[in-house]
């Protein structure tokens, strides 16, 4: 049996005074015995989950005094279903995107993965552990960063607060001071180490969270929008670090944003999950091919002007002259491109895809359209019923 540093919730360590988190981060407390650790085969998926589901009851309150009245003897709650049985895997060194529209149950996934939260149903396994069983082997293998959530002491600096993440995880001096180096340097925030958090700028402070976040060198990294509110040179700076990070150290990311930009620079595969269920497991491209019915044609006309008739070809999008954008179907592409340089004197012409992010609000709002549409014919259908 060997002596390692046992884990806290951030509820308890909050209750007693001793760390200022926000809940759902998970901390060491001084020494616990314990026994081996999880039998993980590096064989296996590094993170696999099986019909993974997750409900609340949502108390319904009424309007009016008399409403509350009764609340308080007879409530009426209401079944949210954040996630429903979620099935997928992640091989080792794996760096997915987990992607969804606001309440698709993203954050919600990554709390049950992190063993935050306990599920309703399924299974899931990470590193070979159950995550709400909160083993204290695993507790330590894993971080969780979220770009709404702060793990950093408001009023000191960072060093302080990487300084106890080292007696927190019980990392040895030669090894802090080896990756609190190296990490701060690839982030370029070695000379704001000193400076208390509160005077450092949102992507100053988004990188010294990663650096918290890594100290432990944890072989599973769960990002829930790290670059939200960052502005274009920070995001790419986060960017550049994660994608050289992960390709060196081979480490498990699942990675949740709304920027697509973050997406297309780091991850190969993307997992879409709305209202709870999973609607795309694949690669990136593979979306394009799926939901995106249209490609964007660009032409240069040798004209000063924009010619007429385009609009037999495609939408037009955009007109600058001499520069026009048409958005034309998938099939129709080969027709259309030997119709225009056939009927018009063209001095550049290019094919491209659609923006991502325009393709994937698409298919949301498809789902949402479709949801209503059927909640409509069920209401109706009722309603002929009680006739």
């Amino acid at each position: 049996m060997t002596a390692v540093p046992k884990l806290l919730s951030a509820a308890d360590a909050v209750g007693s005074g001793v760390w200022p988190f926000g809940a759902g981060i998970t901390l060491f407390s001084r020494s616990i015995e314990t026994g081996q650790l999880g039998d993980y085969n590096a064989v296996m998926s590094a993170i696999e989950v099986e019909h993974l589901s997750k409900s609340y009851q949502v108390y319904q309150k009424r309007e009016g005094v008399w409403a509350s009245l009764r609340g308080l003897f007879h409530r009426e709650y209401r079944p949210v279903h954040a996630v429903a049985e979620v099935s997928f895997s992640i091989e080792e060194g794996e760096m997915v995107a987990f992607l969804g529209p606001n309440g698709a149950g993203k954050t919600t996934t990554l709390k049950l993965l992190s063993g935050l939260l306990q599920p309703t149903g399924g299974r899931a396994s990470v590193l070979g552990f159950t995550p709400w069983q909160r083993e204290n082997a695993y507790r330590s293998r894993f971080s969780l960063v979220m770009g709404q959530k702060n793990q950093l002491w408001w009023d000191l600096p960072a060093q302080e607060s990487f300084r106890l993440h080292k007696e927190i995880y019980g990392i040895s001096r030669a090894d802090f001071d080896a990756r609190c180096g190296e990490l701060t340097e690839l982030l370029e925030v070695s000379h704001l180490v000193g400076q208390p958090v509160r005077e450092l700028s949102l992507g100053e402070r988004m990188r010294m969270e990663l650096i918290a976040a890594l100290l432990h060198n944890p072989d599973v990294l769960f990002l829930d929008e790290p670059t939200i509110g960052l502005d274009v040179v920070s995001q790419r700076r986060v960017q550049s670090f994660l994608k050289r990070y992960q390709q060196e150290r081979s480490i498990t990311v699942l990675l949740t944003s709304h920027y697509m930009k973050d997406v297309e620079a780091l991850c190969d595969r993307a997992i879409i999950i709305n209202e709870g269920e999973i609607k795309h497991d694949g690669p990136i491209g593979e979306i394009l091919d799926r939901f995106s019915k249209h490609k964007i044609i660009d032409l240069l006309f040798a004209t000063a002007t924009v010619p007429e008739g385009l609009e037999r070809f495609g939408r037009l999008l955009e007109a600058r002259p001499p520069r026009v954008r048409l958005e034309v179907e998938r099939q129709q592409i080969p027709r259309v491109l030997a119709g225009l340089l056939e009927n018009y004197e063209v001095e550049d012409i290019g094919v491209q895809e659609r923006p991502l992010e325009e393709v994937i609000a698409e298919m949301f709002e498809t789902h949402a359209r479709d949801r209503r549409e059927r909640a409509a014919e069920l209401s109706g259908s009722q309603r002929g019923e009680s006739r």
